[in-house]
């Protein structure tokens, strides 16, 4: 689906920060390209929400996420691992955007196929800078598979 053809981009949050996710819900309002944003703040919730299971049953398929990898209940790594290795979900990029600048986490946030990794920044207006750069490349200058893309 395209922002272009008035169909919105669906992004989905996972973050457990609350702070953090209302700064990117607000770099999103203001964006020029059509959005849904939706947040969850647990890996649980992230498959959950995937998955259309439990209150999720009716949440939309993402065409863009963006993972935190410290998060409770389940990992980031671990939702990243289950992402990439379902054939459904697979396609859908994956940003891991976390405070994280350890060299393991980089390399394994690689490994398990995340379309790339940025380190929060910790001052308000580079993390806005940082949300409109993701949005920048990510909902303007890349091809995104379709969303509902068969397995």
């Amino acid at each position: 689906m395209c922002a272009a053809f008035g169909v919105p981009i669906e992004i989905l949050l996972v973050e457990d920060n609350p702070g953090d996710a209302d700064l990117a819900r607000e770099a999103l309002e203001n964006s020029k390209i059509r959005n849904t944003l939706s947040v969850v703040g647990d890996g649980e919730e992230a498959l959950a929400f995937l998955r259309r299971s439990g209150k999720y049953a009716a949440a939309p398929r993402p065409d863009l996420i963006l993972l935190d990898l410290n998060l409770p209940k389940k990992s980031g790594r671990e939702v990243l691992a289950e992402i990439k290795s379902d054939d459904y979900f697979k396609r859908i990029p994956v940003v891991v955007l976390t405070v994280s600048k350890d060299e393991e986490d980089i390399m394994e946030s690689y490994n398990l196929h995340a379309n790339c990794f940025i380190t929060k920044p910790i001052d308000l207006h580079q993390f806005l800078r940082v949300v409109r750069a993701i949005e920048d490349f990510w909902l303007t200058i890349v091809k995104l598979p379709p969303n509902g893309a068969k397995r």
